[in-house]
Formats: C-alpha cells, structure tokens, sequence
C-alpha cells in the first residue's frame, strides 16, 4: 500500500556571507529585527496579490499608500541583509527563546528570499522550490506505487464505467443540497469547537463569519482578519459532499486555521510581543505547521470511527441524506486516503514540465479518481499555489507523527497539539520531537 504522502528531509536555513549587521544586544536586537521582518513582508505583499495571508499589527507599518513600490533588487537585498543579522544575533545569544525567534525568522526570511527570486523569473524544480519555501524536501512516491490501491478499490466497487465514475455516483448520494449548506456547516463547525473547547483554552470573544463563494480554486479557506476574528469562505462550484462539513469545521476552524491564528496573536503577538506573529506570509514553512496541524485536527477531534458516526447520525438528517448512504460514503472516503499522495506526485510531474496539463488533469482523474471537473479544479490549484501542495500530506504526516509519539492519551495529544499551534514551531521541530 502507497502511504500517504511519501518521505521527506529537513533542510536548515543556509548560511549568508554578507556582512552582518550590528546589533546592541541579543534582546532588544531580536524585538527590533522582528518589526524589520513585518515590515519586510508587508513590502513583499504589497507586490504579490497573495502573499500575506493575515496581518494584524499596526496600520502605520504598512507601505503607504501612492508611494511607488521598491524594486524587487532592492527588497531581495534587504531580505539577505535582515536574514545576515537574524543568524548574527542568534550567535550572540545564549537566551531559549530568543534562539527559537532567530531559528523561526531565518525559515521565514529564507522562505521570502526564494518568493522573491521567483517573481524576479529564476526557475526552481518542485523538490527545490518546495524545500527553500517550507523547509522540507519532499521525496514522493511514483505513481505506479498507487496501482495496488487502485485494483483494491477497483474489487471493493465493481460494475459498470470507470471506477472514478462509480465513486462519483455513489458520493452523489451524500451531496449536500445548496439550501441545507448552512445548517449543516453551523452544526459541523459548533462540533468541532466543541472538542476543540474541551482540551484547549479559546481567547475571549472569539468568532467567525461565514461565506458561500464560486469561482476559486479551492474547497474553503480561512482569512484572518485578527482580534480572535475570521472570515471563513466555502467554495460552492462543485457539489459539496456531506464528510466536507467537518473536514472544512475542523481544517477552517477548530482547531485548524482560526484558532492557530488566534492562538499566535494572543500568546506571542500580544502577551509575549513578539512582533513577527502579527504578520502570516503564505508561502513560508509557516504553513506547512498550519496546514499539517490543520489536516490532523480533524483526526484528533474525530478519532476512529467518530467522524463517521457523527455525520451519520447528526449531519445526515440535517442535509436530508439517508444515514446508510452516509455510513457507505465515510467508509469510502476513508479508503480514498491510502490515494492522497499521488496529487504531490503529479503536482511534481507537471511543474517540472515533465508532463502536460491534459496528462495532469487525467492523471489525478486515474489516481485521485476525481470526474474531470474536479479534477481541472486541482490541477488549478496547483497551478496556482504550486508546491504549496506538499504541505497537506508531508505536513500531516508530519504532524501525526509528532503528536502520536508521545502516545495515545488523548489529553497528552490534545496537549501536544496546543504547542505547535501557539508556539514559534518549525517542521525541523516536529521531525525531531517525533523521532
């Protein structure tokens, strides 16, 4: 059986020969160097649509507004000069915490540098840029790996047609109708706090709005709009399957991206004022962190046989979908998993130009048995976001594994789990920890 994302290596921020900065003191040094990086991503952001996913520090750190934008030379020169001085003041310094702040903001600066050579046109292959960008070297399965859990599946579904055509029409069953979305969701998301609350202490206040949009690339995503606020979007272009209620509840919201971002802002940003947590550029091993933990959330929250039994009996009624339909689709969706990794796989393929985008788009039709729809829509995706892809699979086998190596009580897992969503965590960190 293909596991689910394949192998990966942990790579550390390599070394700058320019000449450091000078810096007063290892302390006061790293609080200043943090505004400079805030700063810094807000210059980068505002030349890429995008690129800052949530930033909630003072308006005046800004650009301003009217004032042209410096040229991309200039702000790759300044990102070596800042990342020379974080790696100076790290050597300078024999405090924890201001170790892990250099250790975290030479991953981002390091991130920022590669975003910037690739807007400025230099090519990276998807392994390089993936590692550069997020910290992890992906070392991904061929495809052909996956044909012994496509012949399974092919004796589990006999019948007519293909087998991602019978998939489709046996998950036809479970689609939510666009006028149950909103209960569904209100009822999947209240869930999910719910054994979110149980284990792990929620700012005050905290809350969410909720959209339904068209036109995107992906199934739903989470803006941050900061004091314990977000914007919670679901994509509505294609059908929408009962089991995508709690997998967005939890991956959108609890404990997935809200409260990660809550929790930054209320334990680095505000208590600790630690400047660089006010500011989430997207393309940074940041996000492998958020996405991983978000993905394992829905694992933690729904262990075993909960999920299944939740949509089953509670989301089900509510979406007006028959509860055996519902058991039938969740036992499916779980052996669809063992498939995952294929998308990095023919991510890879495609972006390294070693096949087409028509050859993409069937591909993920064979291996991700997705109709072609769905699977133009991946292919967007990737499109888009490209290597930002590994960061679902590598990321959650990377998180599992950290968090289910400190065993199986729930309360230590949950525990676990708390600190790589409010603490300055890199992947080097879980790689570690779990071996």
């Amino acid at each position: 059986m293909a596991t689910l994302a394949a192998a990966y290596a942990i790579t550390a921020c390599a070394p700058v020969t320019k000449p450091p900065a000078q810096i007063a003191s290892p302390v006061s040094a790293i609080d200043e160097l943090a505004v400079q990086y805030v700063k810094l991503s807000l210059e980068i952001g505002a030349q890429e649509d995008g690129y800052i996913d949530a930033y909630y520090g003072p308006d005046e750190w800004k650009p301003v507004g009217g004032s042209p934008p410096k040229e991309r030379a200039q702000l790759l020169a300044e990102t070596r000069q800042l990342l020379s001085a974080v790696q100076d003041a790290a050597t300078q310094s024999r405090n924890p915490d201001t170790l892990r702040r250099t250790r975290f903001l030479a991953g981002q600066l390091r991130a920022a540098e590669t975003r910037l050579l690739m807007a400025n046109g230099q090519k990276f292959s998807f392994a390089e840029e993936a590692e550069r960008l997020f910290a992890v070297r992906p070392l991904l399965e061929p495809l052909s790996s996956y044909d012994d859990d496509l012949a399974a599946l092919e004796k589990l579904l006999p019948g007519e047609g293909s087998l991602s055509d019978r998939i489709e029409a046996a998950q036809a069953k479970v689609t939510i109708a666009p006028d149950r979305l909103q209960p569904v969701f209100d009822r999947a998301i209240a869930e999910c706090k719910a054994r979110t609350e149980a284990y792990i202490d929620l700012p005050d206040g905290e809350s969410f709005k909720m959209e339904f949009v068209t036109g995107k690339s992906w199934s739903g995503y989470n803006y941050y709009q900061g004091s314990y606020n977000s914007l919670i979007q679901i994509n509505t272009d294609l059908p929408i399957r009962l089991s995508r209620a709690v997998d967005l509840g939890c991956h959108e919201g609890y404990p997935g991206h809200h409260a990660l971002n809550m929790l930054l802002e209320q334990r680095l940003s505000i208590a600790k004022g630690w400047r660089e947590f006010s500011v989430y550029p997207l393309y940074s091993p940041q996000s492998l962190i958020a996405e991983g933990s978000a993905n394992y959330g829905i694992e933690l929250a729904f262990p075993g046989d909960e999920k299944m039994e939740f949509e089953r009996d509670i989301l089900a009624p509510l979406a007006g979908i028959a509860a055996a339909d519902a058991e039938r689709s969740a036992k499916l969706t779980q052996l669809l998993t063992s498939l995952s990794g294929a998308r990095l796989t023919i991510a890879q393929l495609y972006l390294d130009a070693k096949i087409g985008r028509e050859e993409a788009i069937a591909l993920a039709q064979k291996y991700q048995l997705l109709t072609r729809p769905r699977a133009e829509q991946s292919i967007r995706f990737t499109e888009q976001y490209r290597s930002y892809v590994i960061n679902y699979g590598l990321g959650l086998d990377m998180v599992r594994a950290y968090i289910e190596a400190g065993g199986a009580d729930v309360a230590l897992r949950w525990k676990r789990m708390e600190a790589v969503i409010s603490e300055p965590t890199l992947p080097a960190d879980l790689a570690v920890a779990a071996n």
